[in-house]
């Protein structure tokens, strides 16, 4: 970073199950974030078309009537949906990370895009392992996922969730100069009073402690769940609106050194957090410790990284030399 910038971070509902709408809200709030003076927006974890919540809810086989619906509402990258987003961020001259849950043929992933402020993608990734039920629905990703990209507002990297419980992959971005992460949340809504592990308290310290961990800055966008959300999900069946409840908004900014640069929202409140995020924070937090620097020991302790895009497939008639991931001997 070489100037001091401002950041949008999100905390709203997404349209649920509707990629067409909520990319029209994902529009408008992108042009709010620009129109007052933002040059990065965040968004929350699978924020298109919404986290599927109704995994937490009941058996994989009661929740089937809602895949079909959230897999032909994810987003496919290259389509004119996604070209919606991207051109949206052009107009507006605004870098966006927007989470979204990504289609690829017959496969959904845990997605996050960074777009730059002309258009231009930046880069995608994918969460590396998604949470528990969630892996009854997505994929998972590979060592690319764990990217940090330069740009001119920055270094940018980004994870999902409890990916931010996850020591090697956190190490994996610190190693690569972070210095702006985007932390993304789908809400804390879930299993309120009976696992505090899901809740606010535990994850927003999770957001914090990466920030002091890595002496970078983080944004921790957070959707919250709606009424409309509630009505789809639960009806009026008593235990399932025990299960999950309405709001659910927890969004955060931290500095390098853990401090909250932004007041929250009430936690049903939708709106952006704005914050000024002044480069010499980075500094004087890695002079005092930077974990892959002078702070490190890597003759005692050190990260093995593979970054390789694992291929699913490798056609037998392509050049020898272009069989990634292989070691291949000639004669």
């Amino acid at each position: 970073m070489k100037t001091t910038i401002k950041v949008a971070c999100v905390q709203a509902a997404p349209v649920f199950l509707d990629l067409d709408a909520g990319i029209e809200k994902a529009i408008k709030l992108i042009t709010e974030a620009s129109e007052n003076g933002a040059r990065l927006i965040a968004f929350p974890e699978t924020w298109l078309p919404g986290y599927p919540w109704f995994l937490w809810l009941d058996s994989p086989a009661w929740g089937m009537r809602f895949v079909k619906r959230y897999h032909e509402n994810s987003l496919v990258l290259g389509g004119e949906q996604a070209r919606r987003i991207s051109e949206a961020a052009g107009k507006a001259g605004i870098f966006v990370v927007m989470g979204y849950s990504e289609r690829d043929a017959g496969s959904l992933y845990m997605g996050q895009w960074i777009i730059d402020d002309t258009g231009e993608t930046v880069g995608v990734r994918r969460k590396l392992k998604p949470t528990h039920v969630e892996r009854t629905l997505f994929g998972e990703s590979d060592g690319s996922s764990l990217a940090v990209h330069a740009t001119e507002i920055g270094n940018i990297g980004a994870l999902c969730c409890w990916e931010h419980l996850q020591p090697l992959s956190k190490y994996a971005l610190y190693s690569q100069h972070e210095e702006i992460h985007v932390a993304a949340w789908p809400s804390f809504s879930v299993y309120r009073g009976a696992a505090n592990a899901l809740g606010p308290e535990v994850n927003i310290a999770a957001s914090r402690l990466y920030a002091v961990e890595g002496q970078c800055f983080v944004l921790a966008p957070c959707a919250t769940v709606s009424p409309d959300m509630i009505e789809v999900l639960c009806g009026d069946d008593a235990t399932k609106n025990v299960l999950l409840q309405a709001g659910g908004g927890h969004a955060r900014i931290f500095g390098p050194d853990g401090s909250e640069l932004a007041t929250p929202l009430g936690e049903t409140e939708e709106g952006l957090l704005y914050a000024e995020l002044d480069p010499a924070a980075i500094i004087y937090a890695k002079t005092a410790a930077d974990p892959v620097g002078h702070y490190s020991r890597p003759d005692v302790v050190r990260l093995m990284l593979n970054r390789t895009a694992q291929r699913k497939v490798v056609p037998f008639d392509e050049p020898a030399g272009e069989l990634a991931g292989f070691d291949v001997m000639e004669g």
